[in-house]
C-alpha cells in the first residue's frame, strides 16, 4: 500500500477521539505507528504478566513429583557401581546365627532354673505345714542350709539395750524399720543367744520412748522361721555399726556386734488387717506372715528368650533368602517409575 494514498483523518467516538490512518482503496482503518513511550509500556506490561504467571505457576501444589521443575529423581543422582556375583559375608552370617542359637539355649537354661525354683518352693512349703521345732541352745551355721523356711520356737528375754534397726523398708507403701532384737536365753546356758527379726515398725516409731508396748520385759516365746543368712548385691550400701547405721542384715556382722549366735529368726504372725493397724499405732513390729516369698519369674523369662529366638531366625532367613545386589534393581525400578 501507498503512503500517498494514506489520508490522516481523526475519527470521533462515542469514548474517545484517535487519530486513525484510513486507506482510500480499501476505506480499512489501520493502527497509527505506535510512539516510543507506548513501546516501553507494553514491554514492561509483558514482564509483569510473564511474572505474575511464573509466581502462580510455583504457588500451586504439585499432585506429581514429576511436574516439581525442583524434583531430583535416582535418574539424576550418579550411579553406583555393584560389582556383579557378590556374595553374603560369611562373618556378619556367622554373627547373625549366634543371636538366636545364644537365645535359644538362654531359653533352655531357664526351662532348668523353672525346674529348680519349682522344687525348692515346694520343699520349703512342705516345711511350713510342719509342727515347729524346739532351738537347741546351739546351732551349727553350715546346717541351716538345710532348715530354711523350718518353723521353730524359742523361749527367752529379749535385750532392748542391743536392738538394731534395718531401714530404710516399705510395708505397704509406708516407710519404716525392721526391728533386730537379741534373745537372752538363760535356760540354755551361755553363749545361746540368738538374733529375732520383730517385724517392721513406721519411721516415726523408731525411738523407744514412742512404742513402750513394744518392748516386753518379761520372758516370752517367740516362734517363727529360721532362715539362711541374707545374701547382699552390689548396690547395697555398707553397714556402719558403731553409728548404728543398718542397711542389710549381714547376720554374722550383727552377731558381733551384739554378742549372739550367728542365727536368724523371722517371727511371724498371722495376716490380719485390724491388728496390723492395731500394732502399727502403738509401734509393736509387724511379723511377716507364715508363707514363702520366693519370686518365681522364670516362666516369664522361656517366653522371652524363645521369643527372641524365634524372631532372629526369621529375620536371618530373610537377609539369607534376599539375593546380593537386590538393592540395583529396587533403584532400577524406581528409576521408571519416575519417568
Amino acid at each position: 500500500m501507498d503512503r500517498s494514498r494514506l489520508v490522516w483523518h481523526s475519527v470521533s467516538t462515542a469514548k474517545s477521539s484517535t487519530p486513525q490512518w484510513i486507506c482510500r482503496r480499501c476505506l480499512h482503518r489501520r493502527e497509527p505507528p505506535p510512539v516510543p513511550s507506548q513501546l516501553f509500556r507494553s514491554a514492561r506490561q509483558r514482564v509483569q504478566q510473564n511474572q505474575r504467571q511464573f509466581r502462580r505457576h510455583n504457588s500451586t501444589k504439585y499432585d506429581q513429583p514429576g511436574d516439581d521443575p525442583n524434583f531430583v529423581g535416582l535418574a539424576d543422582t550418579p550411579p553406583v557401581l555393584v560389582r556383579a556375583g557378590k556374595k553374603h559375608n560369611f562373618y556378619g552370617l556367622a554373627f547373625l546365627a549366634t543371636i538366636p542359637i545364644t537365645a535359644f539355649i538362654l531359653g533352655c537354661w531357664q526351662v532348668q532354673r523353672l525346674s529348680w525354683k519349682t522344687d525348692l518352693i515346694a520343699r520349703f512349703e512342705d516345711r511350713l505345714i510342719r509342727d515347729p521345732l524346739p532351738l537347741p541352745p546351739r546351732i551349727d551355721p553350715d546346717a541351716i542350709h538345710d532348715f530354711d523356711y523350718r518353723r521353730v520356737y524359742a523361749r527367752g528375754k529379749f535385750d532392748h539395750s542391743k536392738e538394731m534397726l534395718i531401714g530404710p523398708r516399705l510395708l505397704d507403701g509406708e516407710d519404716g524399720y525392721l526391728v533386730i532384737t537379741p534373745l537372752v536365753r538363760e535356760d540354755q546356758g551361755e553363749g545361746s543367744t540368738i538374733l529375732v527379726c520383730r517385724g517392721w515398725i513406721p519411721k516415726d516409731k523408731a525411738a523407744q520412748a514412742t512404742r513402750p508396748e513394744g518392748l516386753p520385759s518379761g520372758e516370752v516365746v517367740v516362734q517363727g522361721l529360721l532362715r539362711e543368712p541374707w545374701k547382699k548385691n552390689m548396690f547395697t550400701p555398707d553397714n556402719v555399726p558403731q553409728e548404728g547405721l543398718w542397711h542389710f542384715p549381714d547376720v554374722k556382722q550383727m552377731a558381733e556386734h551384739s554378742g549372739s549366735q550367728p542365727v536368724w529368726i523371722e517371727e511371724t504372725m498371722k495376716s490380719d488387717l485390724l491388728e496390723t493397724y492395731r500394732r502399727t499405732d502403738k509401734g509393736i513390729p509387724v511379723g511377716r506372715p507364715p508363707e514363702v516369698n520366693l519370686r518365681n519369674n522364670h516362666t516369664q523369662y522361656i517366653f522371652t528368650w524363645f521369643s527372641l529366638s524365634l524372631a532372629t531366625t526369621v529375620m536371618m532367613w530373610m537377609v539369607v533368602k534376599k539375593p546380593p545386589g537386590g538393592g540395583v534393581r529396587s533403584a532400577g525400578r524406581a528409576v521408571r517409575r519416575n519417568g
